[in-house]
């Protein structure tokens, strides 16, 4: 039987129960990430009341978890490209389900500040991975949306972590906010250690192609077919590391434009998380209607997230994400006009969400799409690295700017500047040739076992 390349093999078939798994898996561990990102921030006023700390002394307990996210990302993306992405996967979420459970035992802020990077490093593995395997699962012309889609697991898990800390933290207190935080993931591990497929490109890529495993998902996935045809990759081994890979001709332009708009967008994102509700309540709002107004910002970036990962697989990706941060640019503008007028400022803040977060989310699937099978998880997760130092540097901006007394106008004509900064560098993106993930190469000698054994 003809040698057939695993994504033709993907995209020939129906989007299987096999692949539903990994999607739905995915996003579970995802929304467990935003359990713990939302939570978070409510157990910090149980925190401060119980051990007697300023507001100040509290910082560090986010700063924390932010370079702890950091750092998993840089060193567990590369793990994943040489390991496998399931083990990486697995050892991510049995190690930040640790590490939070046992930071409801901490009984002094220095061992919480380490648990809570710890807790980071694994989180910072785990969600790269997420996305890498879901896109090597996924068929191409549904990629964009399906990677999107599992994505917003992320923000239906925050809106749930605060649900959950807001009804419980009073009955249980903030130790018992962690506990949960640590058992759920503990609980996933061994549904993903059964169920989730380790991805069929990375072993055929590996040479395990003709492996009893590897043909046990080729079966799930065509269970129709009565022989399974010997499978080939795209792309080669490249020579080196898999973070050397990313500085490699024909993907280090890629590279490069991608950490600014991960570092732009996160910026922003981190910047009006952090901040848009003190912002609003300094311009006259209470902070029950600041609290409205900002969470049309977390609605907007689910529905953008959706919606742009659609229009991704129709239209060119770049295209329509440079579009989308340039119509946020013009919605944060509007936002420092408009202060006073509620249903208007309730609108920029929606588009903001929409063309903001929304796109960072497909600038996940656009990374994942980007970076051949040996470096995509450590492109994904080092891009994702480079985004969180944005994110402290605008939960530290936001701080600075109120610090210095700038009026609402001005500080939001600031922040449309990387909104459309990211657009010009997706722009420009788009214009580069067509990386090594997608370039015609040799493929690699088909494997000669075309049944199943």
């Amino acid at each position: 039987m003809q040698a057939q390349n695993v994504q033709q093999f993907i995209d020939q078939h129906p989007f299987s129960p096999l692949q539903k798994r990994v999607l739905a898996l995915c996003f579970l561990v995802v929304a467990i990430d935003g359990f713990d990102t939302a939570s978070i921030g409510f157990i910090a006023p149980a925190l401060r009341g119980e051990w007697g700390l300023s507001a100040a002394a509290l910082a560090p307990l986010f700063g924390a978890g932010l370079f702890g996210l950091m750092a998993g990302a840089l060193l567990l993306g590369p793990m994943a490209d040489r390991f496998g992405r399931k083990p990486v996967l697995l050892l991510s979420v049995a190690f930040f389900g640790l590490t939070s459970l046992l930071s409801a035992f901490a009984d002094n802020m220095t061992t919480l500040l380490v648990l809570r990077f710890l807790t980071g490093l694994g989180l910072g593995g785990a969600m790269p991975t997420t996305i890498t395997l879901t896109s090597e699962y996924c068929p191409q012309a549904r990629r964009a949306s399906l990677v999107t889609l599992m994505f917003c697991g992320f923000t239906i898990g925050s809106a749930l972590g605060g649900l959950v800390a807001a009804q419980l933290l009073a009955s249980v207190g903030w130790r018992g906010i962690l506990t949960i935080g640590g058992v759920i993931p503990l609980l996933l591990v061994p549904a993903l250690l059964f169920a989730l497929p380790e991805s069929l490109r990375w072993m055929v890529l590996r040479g395990r192609g003709a492996s009893t495993v590897a043909q046990g998902i080729m079966r799930k996935i065509a269970k129709t077919a009565q022989a399974l045809p010997p499978l080939t990759v795209s792309d080669v081994k490249l020579p080196g590391s898999p973070v050397t890979q990313l500085f490699r001709p024909g993907l280090i332009g890629g590279t490069l434009l991608l950490w600014s708009t991960f570092f732009m967008s996160l910026l922003i994102i981190y910047l009006l998380s952090s901040w848009l509700p003190t912002i609003l309540n300094g311009a006259g709002h209470s902070l029950s209607q600041a609290s409205f107004i900002s969470s049309a910002f977390q609605i907007g970036g689910t529905l953008g997230a959706i919606l742009l990962g659609r229009w991704m697989d129709r239209y060119r990706p770049h295209r329509v994400l440079a579009t989308a941060y340039l119509a946020a640019a013009a919605c944060i503008v509007v936002v420092g006009m408009a202060t006073q007028n509620v249903p208007l400022l309730v609108l920029a803040v929606f588009g903001v969400g929409f063309g903001v977060s929304g796109s960072q989310v497909g600038a996940n699937a656009l990374a994942a799409a980007f970076y051949p099978t040996t470096s995509r998880a450590t492109g994904v997760s080092w891009a994702s690295a480079v985004g969180r130092s944005g994110s402290v540097l605008g939960s530290m901006v936001g701080g600075a700017l109120l610090a210095a007394e700038l009026s609402t106008q001005t500080i939001f004509l600031m922040l449309a500047v990387p909104a459309v900064l990211a657009a010009f560098a997706l722009l420009a993106m788009g214009r580069l040739q067509q990386p090594v993930a997608t370039a015609p190469v040799m493929p690699l000698q088909p494997t000669t076992n075309n049944s199943l054994t």
